[in-house]
């Protein structure tokens, strides 16, 4: 692999660390032309990564009695990413780099740029052991199933790109490892700190104008603090400054993808529909979707059973909490989940709470999610994601289909890419 040590190779990271920060301006740009993130969201990603990528030392751990699952020289893992994105999805880069893998990595068409500047970082560190690939998504993955020198597929996306595949998985006997969309719900108890939650709920669901997979989008809340938490939501979401991504104080800008857009003009008229009020917002002016706030939602609502992907919250009354669990739990997805309030939280909690780390199911596994935090906010509870806490869920977030062995495995619930792309030493 032309790499011997495991401090070799994280002496690579640390320089692409270094290489990331030397080229913040440009990163920023580029990210702010292409995709239409923030200046605000893209240099917080930027220190962020860096972050993640200085704390890799402890992924040797992780590996321990582990071998990279590439043992040859023309071996590799394919990856592909999202578009919704620029420094973070480094992380996930390095992450299966240092397990001993070599990598080859296809961003969105919408990052291109970015990745060519990326691809000139990687380079002069990395050689031949990270290549960028260019191709059309769709024929990225076809590719990386029928290639036998890709040993896996690491896929972030949604489950409509990767479900039609399953059955050419299992004919070439690959692993996939597939990282989906979320839509998290958001508890809120009686007994909750109100300026804790709505703090929380509004650094979650502004961040990247909630083109986040861990953007909390069903907000339920007991119907003790319901029109308190209602006007206090609403009167901070008015705060978001809305519209030039160039702008450093901008909090909202144009979504990326004219899908999201579509989905959510259907989702507001479904929910008018169907008796919700939009006490704040509901204008959309081309990609821009101004902070939306849509009150009496009920289960039945397309905004509530799908995921949103834009700064559009679903509030939701209820009277007990095994209300709240029941609705949570009724959800395609289940990435992460977050429940703020007294000694009821933490049961909400542990009824939504899968297993700590990716196991094996005999079928798709719905009603938990991978991460819930109680009373914590959601940069803390995602601190060190990929690197040191393993991410993912259970639903249509995430899954690893594995076809390497004899027999075919799913398995599901949070898990590290490193660690993925390895297997037991002999």
């Amino acid at each position: 692999m032309g790499i011997a040590s495991f401090g070799e190779r994280l002496e690579k990271v640390y320089r692409l660390a270094d290489e990331l920060e030397a080229h913040r301006d440009e990163l920023v740009e580029l990210a702010i032309r292409d995709i239409g993130f923030s200046f605000r969201d893209n240099h917080q990603e930027i220190s962020v990564s860096v972050e993640r990528l200085k704390m890799c030392w402890r992924v040797e751990e992780i590996l321990a009695g582990r071998r990279p699952i590439c043992q040859e020289d023309q071996q590799e893992v394919a990856l592909a990413l999202s578009y919704n994105g620029s420094a973070w999805l480094n992380i996930v880069i390095a992450t299966i780099f240092l397990a001993g893998n070599r990598v080859r990595v296809k961003f969105s068409s919408k990052g291109s740029d970015i990745a060519r500047l990326l691809e000139s970082i990687y380079f002069p560190i990395f050689g031949r052991e990270v290549t960028f690939d260019y191709r059309p998504g769709r024929e990225f993955i076809e590719w990386a199933i029928r290639d036998e020198c890709v040993r896996a597929i690491c896929v972030f996306g949604t489950e409509r790109t990767v479900l039609p595949y399953k059955e050419e998985v299992l004919a070439h006997g690959k692993r996939l490892i597939f990282e989906g969309p979320g839509s998290d719900p958001f508890i809120v108890l009686n007994d909750a700190s109100l300026e804790d939650a709505i703090q929380d709920l509004y650094e979650a669901k502004y961040s990247y104008s909630g083109q986040t997979c861990t953007a909390p989008e069903n907000i339920y809340v007991q119907k003790g603090i319901y029109h308190d938490f209602l006007e206090a939501f609403v009167e901070k979401s008015r705060q978001a400054k809305v519209g030039d991504p160039w702008d450093p104080d901008t909090i909202v800008t144009p979504l990326g993808s004219p899908l999201a857009v579509e989905n959510i003009k259907r989702q507001l008229e479904d929910a008018k529909k169907r008796g919700g009020r939009i006490v704040l917002g509901g204008k959309v002016d081309g990609n821009l979707v101004f902070p939306t706030i849509v009150a009496d939602a009920t289960p039945d609502m397309l905004g509530v059973q799908e995921e949103t992907f834009g700064p559009v919250s679903f509030v939701i009354p209820f009277d007990a909490p095994s209300e709240a669990i029941s609705m949570a739990k009724r959800n395609r997805y289940g990435l992460r989940a977050a429940v703020y309030g007294g000694e009821e939280a933490e049961k909400i909690a542990s009824a939504l709470k899968g297993e700590p780390y990716m196991h094996e199911v005999p079928d798709i596994v719905f009603g938990k999610f991978g991460t819930v935090s109680v009373n914590e906010p959601r940069s803390e509870s995602w601190r060190g994601a990929f690197v040191v806490k393993a991410v993912g869920g259970y639903g249509y977030s995430g899954w690893e289909w594995d076809a390497v062995g004899e027999t075919f495995k799913l398995k599901q619930g949070p898990k590290f890419l490193s660690l993925e792309t390895t297997v037991l030493e002999a």
